[in-house]
């Protein structure tokens, strides 16, 4: 990695999640931008900025996860707080980037809030935006400003590495996560299935049958969020009516929106792997035995290495296989 002036980047953190702020700050060798976030007493917020960031490349980290309003808002009072304070480009790095699935208008009269939210972030002010695995890649033309989309799959091709795993099989836990299953059989080699998923409602989906032989294989469900696992637990529902061997799920951000733990507690899995880009704490208690956290501090921090220098980042995703994070 080039030298990086740790008086012109200078990274900061919302309340969301400090923890990934200060692993990305290891990462880059700078320390902390020295910053708050404070709440009156009415609820309202107020940012502080307590060092000088006039002519600075300026980057918040803050996932819009649970409370999503309320890490929205901060995100965006942070970006207008570096803004007035004469910063010379803010960069909003969101892990995760909540309402990104509200894309489209797919039924009369309803909104198409991931347009609302990229045009609220353009007005508090971002120069551009970092995120982690998009549910929708077009959200990123929703942005009049730059937008980098980074995928975890670095990460997450590492650990199916460490597995070392054979006769296996990449399952998309529905028609939409086709391709994402696709990149993966490509990277390691290996077969994809389908299950073929009807969904009722918003938190309600029926798993009907699987496209695809499965029968005495090691599997590996892909997908970009576990939010109710209402879609991964019924897949392997059927994966197991199916005769497969072990199970393994792997899924970009931890949404774990109830009943997710209650399910996944009871559902015939082996191991499941999530990236930290939302923090877990103690909420994966349940399944803290099967589970495997995975770090994203490096990928995003040579991202961020990459924009302060004007590199390329998607060189980042052109080495197959090779751990995403690891510094040239």
């Amino acid at each position: 990695m080039s030298h990086i002036d740790a008086d012109k980047l200078k990274v900061f953190t919302g309340r969301a999640h400090p923890e990934l702020a200060q692993r990305i700050c290891n990462y880059l060798q700078i320390p902390m931008g020295r910053g708050r976030t404070e709440l009156f007493p009415d609820g309202e917020l107020i940012v502080k900025v307590d060092e000088d960031v006039r002519g600075r490349d300026c980057y918040i980290i803050q996932p819009t996860s649970h409370p999503v309003n309320a890490y929205l808002m901060e995100l965006m009072i942070w970006i207008d707080c570096l803004k007035r304070a004469s910063a010379q480009r803010v960069t909003a790095v969101i892990p995760y980037f909540g309402y990104a699935r509200q894309d489209r208008k797919d039924e009369g009269r309803t909104p198409i809030t991931a347009k609302l939210v990229a045009n609220l972030l353009e007005r508090a002010g971002a120069d551009r935006v970092v995120s982690v695995d998009l549910h929708a890649a077009q959200v990123q033309g929703f942005f009049d400003i730059p937008v980098d989309h980074l995928s975890a799959s670095p990460v997450l091709i590492k650990w199916f590495k460490s597995l070392k795993l054979e006769n296996r099989v990449f399952v998309s836990p529905d028609v939409g996560n086709v391709k994402r299953a696709q990149v993966y059989a490509n990277k390691l080699g290996g077969e994809i299935c389908i299950i073929d998923k009807r969904r009722k409602s918003g938190s309600e989906t029926t798993a009907a049958h699987i496209i695809g032989d499965v029968a005495d294989k090691n599997v590996m469900i892909i997908d970009d969020m576990i939010t109710t696992a209402s879609t991964v637990t019924k897949a392997v529902d059927i994966l197991r009516d199916n005769g497969v061997k072990e199970i393994y799920i792997a899924a970009t951000h931890a949404v774990f929106a109830p009943p997710a733990l209650e399910r996944l507690a009871n559902c015939d899995f082996t191991k499941i792997a999530v990236t930290d880009t939302i923090p877990i704490g103690t909420r994966a208690e349940p399944i803290k035995d099967r589970l495997v956290v995975l770090e994203v501090a490096d990928l995003l921090g040579e991202a961020i290495h990459r924009i302060h220098h004007n590199e390329s980042v998607s060189a980042l995703f052109r080495k197959d296989g090779k751990d995403g994070g690891a510094r040239d």
